[in-house]
């Protein structure tokens, strides 16, 4: 019910997965990424496969050898679809046999590009195909752009419901981690939720090591940005009622 791309920039290392589906919720279930690399486990998702996997690639474990591991340590390994890129760029991927049709995998250095329940091949070639266009540009776009390549291409033909774009860079905490749950175009709105939040991708790595930044409001000032945010909550005390700050 799925379709994804798993993926990671050779220019600056840093690895991530997009995903999309027909199911509620993809975001908090099948993407698993850190410093040593990135899976994505779905299908019959077992999340806790995921965190397994990880920690065999935070251990050294290749990618072939831990898509080894967690199939044949695994009751239901035909009900699952693995794709796995680690740090250094090496992928590896597995599709059960029991997964519906079209599902299948294609993989290559930096990359799987896979899904199941999905109109057919084409599906897994167009993400594939726009995974690699313009590889200068930054994982996040890269990634967001092969999903789309792949809704448009298709997807499933029973729509999607969910939408989902995990990153991480050089620290320990996600560089980027958006999704969205319940949505008649997830894709869709997935790209609006990046395009207002991608100034601040760099604004939060910087936070992370120095709390003395700007706020995100100023700090998008000062790009000339302009975005709209909640609207003000008035606040009544003592018979009077006030606004909260406002920027």
């Amino acid at each position: 019910m799925t379709f994804t791309i798993v993926g990671r920039c050779k220019r600056t290392g840093h690895r991530g997965i997009a995903i999309a589906t027909s199911s509620p919720a993809i975001g908090t279930r099948c993407s698993f990424v850190s410093h040593a690399g990135a899976v994505a486990l779905q299908a019959v998702a077992e999340p806790r496969l995921g965190v397994f996997s990880l920690r065999l690639l935070e251990q050294g474990y290749s990618p072939r050898k831990v898509v080894a591991e967690v199939t044949s340590s695994d009751d239901w390994p035909g009900k699952r679809q693995i794709g796995i890129v680690d740090a250094d760029g090496r992928s590896a991927a597995f599709t059960g046999d029991a997964n519906m049709a079209w599902a299948g995998h294609i993989t290559g250095e930096n990359f799987v590009a896979m899904g199941n329940v999905l109109a057919g091949p084409q599906v897994a070639e167009a993400i594939a195909e726009a995974f690699h266009e313009r590889e200068s540009d930054e994982l996040e776009v890269r990634l967001l752009r092969a999903i789309e390549a792949g809704r448009d291409a298709g997807g499933q033909e029973e729509g999607q419901t969910s939408a989902g774009l995990l990153t991480f860079g050089e620290q320990i905490v996600p560089r980027c981690d958006l999704r969205v749950d319940i949505s008649d175009e997830p894709v869709k709105e997935l790209r609006r939720i990046f395009d207002w939040y991608a100034p601040l991708l760099p604004y939060f790595e910087e936070r992370n090591r120095n709390p003395n930044v700007p706020r995100f409001k100023d700090y998008f000032a000062q790009l000339g940005l302009a975005r709209a945010y909640g609207k003000p909550v008035p606040v009544t005390r003592g018979g009077s009622t006030k606004f909260p700050y406002r920027p």
